[in-house]
């Protein structure tokens, strides 16, 4: 892992088995909701159910300053501790979590790469023990909104090419042949995508083990669909978890500077009265 940009932002699962239970650790499973975690998890390991705790439901939004404040003070973490995220689907509702920490400055936040999928292939310890945590007076920093592209920036970009759009989405849905993954309700009136994005399905970035591909591998998945750094980018979905994945590989493990992350995603833009939509498949992923 020290190949890439930032290597300090994972860590393997021999370093949480190692380091999982330190003092200034604070491990968290990171999920749509926790039925995986209440079935068994890594010992020392607190819950975050997307759902719930990672959104304001109520506003379909990040969660403000105060909230996160909230979560972090019950969670048992200051603004030194070394938070290591880990999840389901390859970490996507990690990075969503890893993304928000950003937004609102935690210094050390790390996911465990290959996530929960690589921790159960390798027959590794699970508990359903909760561990108990103190409450902490955490303060977080005003967001930081240079990590976070709104619908007036995504339609510029669109209009006059000055960010480079990444559909991170399935082939299907770029195409607009469905409107979400199934099982998934929250999504839109029409089927398609931001004319000229390009579709690069964020699970092209892992192995099958669930751990992130190498630099190498990683730059030219990016750079054949022409995304390099030389322009600035935004990345998009249907509601910004898996753009978030895809905006921690391409910020921190190949280093581009100017990554934003559309978390209005295709549940916005599908649902705007009169906004240009693209079907068929291309700027598709080869």
């Amino acid at each position: 892992m020290t190949d890439y940009a930032h290597p300090e932002v994972l860590v393997s699962t021999d370093w949480v088995a190692r380091h999982g239970r330190d003092p200034n650790v604070r491990l968290v499973e990171v999920d749509v909701d926790t039925a995986a975690y209440d079935e068994g998890h890594i010992p020392g390991a607190i819950a975050w159910a997307w759902n719930t705790q990672l959104c304001d439901t109520l506003r379909r939004d990040i969660l403000s300053k105060e909230q996160f404040e909230e979560l972090m003070r019950n969670s048992g973490i200051g603004n030194d501790t070394t938070i290591v995220l880990y999840g389901d689907n390859n970490n996507w509702f990690a990075a969503w979590a890893f993304w928000q920490a950003k937004i609102y400055g935690h210094r050390d936040v790390r996911l465990m790469n290959g996530g929960r999928k690589k921790w159960l292939a390798e027959g590794r310890e699970l508990t359903t023990e909760v561990p108990s945590v103190p409450r902490t007076d955490y303060q977080a920093s005003a967001p930081d909104l240079s990590l976070r592209a709104f619908l007036d920036e995504v339609r510029e970009a669109m209009e006059k090419g000055s960010a480079a759009l990444v559909d991170v989405r399935s082939p299907a849905e770029f195409t607009g042949e469905i409107l979400a993954p199934p099982g998934l309700p929250e999504t839109c009136q029409r089927g398609g995508h931001i004319p000229g994005a390009r579709n690069i399905p964020w699970g092209k970035a892992c192995n099958d083990d669930g751990t992130f591909k190498s630099p190498g591998e990683l730059r030219a998945l990016y750079a054949a669909h022409g995304i390099d750094g030389s322009k600035p980018v935004i990345a998009y979905c249907r509601i910004g978890e898996r753009s978030s994945h895809t905006w921690f590989v391409l910020r921190y493990l190949l280093g581009l500077d100017n990554v934003k992350n559309y978390d209005g995603s295709w549940t916005e833009w599908g649902n705007l009265v009169g906004a240009p939509v693209e079907r068929g498949a291309a700027g598709a992923a080869a």
